[in-house]
């Protein structure tokens, strides 16, 4: 499984699928294509394949400020995201994939940023997020 890095990665992603959600995360997915020689893209345009090797299982996660504050905390669900994705790896078709934060976990039930009952509730819901998309037909 390779990592995405740049933030153009991230963005040619985005533009995907959604293909899976949970209240706290959804996964988008773009499928890779091999790039065609009879069908040139403009010139100076960007396509995904220029940016995200075809070929492989791609991921990347994406934990915005806005919904987890700390530091700790942010680290700790990009560290499940990439586990579980690891774990699911073999299964996932050839595509890139981000999973996306887009809800704060309630800071009431879990006080510490970065406790055990935290990255229990966040690989559970992440192993629901896969299962589901692995059964999405896009």
């Amino acid at each position: 499984m390779q990592r995405l890095k740049t933030r153009a990665q991230f963005q040619a992603t985005l533009s995907g699928a959604t293909v899976a959600r949970t209240p706290h995360f959804a996964l988008h997915r773009l499928p890779l294509v091999p790039k065609d020689a009879s069908d040139p893209a403009p010139a100076g345009a960007r396509t995904p394949v220029d940016l995200i090797a075809p070929g492989a299982v791609w991921l990347g996660a994406m934990v915005p400020k806005r919904w987890a504050r700390r530091a700790v905390t942010r680290n700790a669900i990009k560290r499940q995201i990439y586990g579980v994705g690891q774990s699911f790896a073999s299964d996932l078709p050839t595509a890139a994939h981000v999973v996306r934060l887009r809800a704060s976990f309630d800071r009431k039930q879990f006080v510490s940023a970065c406790s055990q009952p935290l990255k229990a509730a966040v690989r559970q819901e992440l192993h629901q997020l896969f299962e589901r998309s692995l059964r999405s037909p896009v």
